[in-house]
């Protein structure tokens, strides 16, 4: 073979090499390729089987807490009792009557604020002497929470206004009667007015002396029952005493009853006979008659 020939018949080979080496590389190319691709598939469809559960489990819990709710709205019901004031501000008892603890009928939740009419009218002082009177706000606890305003009122002309801002004014009298008047205020809002007559000593003590201090019918009343009590207790005393002749005395008296019920028992049977008697009489009269007439 020539040297031109051998060239040839190398480089062919080298070609063929070349070739079957590029043919090896693309077929372990497509099956790594084609085991990624079947890795994935497996991955995105577990990933869409636990997005499927996690979303079920979501709906069963959003579910039970739906339900959970509407059964609370639905077992417990709420009323609200009387409120402690006619007037300005108070406290009443928020009541549950279905759904309490330990199969009550009803039990009480809290105690909240409530409110009435603004407009309390004349007040009375919680406490009075010859010399002071003290007023007292409308207010509930805590006393501090409010804001308390006291006037001095005068007729036909503007209100004082005073600078105590306490819930509680202690006034001195005076030789003529004042009237005060207190606003209860919460963030500025009028929440209760009373007012207050302040009366001199001259006027309370006559107001004193025209107002009886005691009830004539009770004092009658009592009088009828303490006197009745004692007699009751002189005529048992006298009986234990004296039980002796109580004794005999009712004794004789029982023994008179029975002679005297003896007594009428035999008028009674003597009476009887005495009207069975005259019918038996015609009798014997039709007998004999008969008898004649016979013969």
């Amino acid at each position: 073979m020539s040297p031109g020939g051998t060239g040839c018949f190398s480089g062919l080979l080298l070609t063929v090499g070349w070739l079957l080496l590029a043919g090896l590389r693309s077929a372990c190319g497509a099956n790594v390729t084609a085991v990624q691709d079947s890795g994935l598939g497996e991955s995105e469809g577990e990933n869409d089987e636990e997005a499927e559960n996690d979303g079920e489990a979501e709906n069963d819990s959003r579910a039970e807490v739906e339900e959970d709710v509407s059964n609370r709205t639905v077992v417990k019901e709420v009323e609200f009792g009387m409120c402690t004031v006619t007037c300005g501000v108070g406290m009443r008892e928020v009541i549950l009557t279905n759904g309490c603890p330990g199969g009550e009928t009803k039990c009480i939740v809290r105690v909240e604020e409530c409110r009435g009419p603004v407009d309390c009218g004349w007040g009375k002082p919680i406490s009075e002497s010859l010399g002071s009177v003290r007023l007292a706000c409308i207010h509930i606890s805590p006393v501090n929470r409010f804001k308390y305003m006291w006037k001095l009122l005068r007729p036909d002309q503007q209100a004082i206004i005073l600078a105590n801002d306490s819930a509680i004014l202690e006034v001195q009298r005076e030789a003529h009667p004042l009237a005060f008047e207190c606003d209860t205020l919460d963030n500025n809002e009028l929440v209760a007015t009373v007012k207050f007559t302040v009366y001199t000593i001259n006027e309370l003590q006559v107001r004193r002396s025209s107002r009886p201090d005691t009830d004539p019918v009770l004092v009658f009343v009592l009088t009828i029952g303490v006197v009745t009590c004692v007699f009751v207790i002189f005529v048992l005393i006298f009986i234990i005493v004296n039980w002796a002749a109580v004794k005999a005395f009712w004794g004789a008296r029982a023994s008179t009853t029975e002679i005297q019920s003896e007594l009428s028992s035999v008028r009674y049977k003597d009476s009887t006979s005495l009207d069975q008697t005259p019918t038996g009489i015609p009798v014997n009269e039709d007998e004999d008659a008969l008898s004649e007439w016979n013969e």
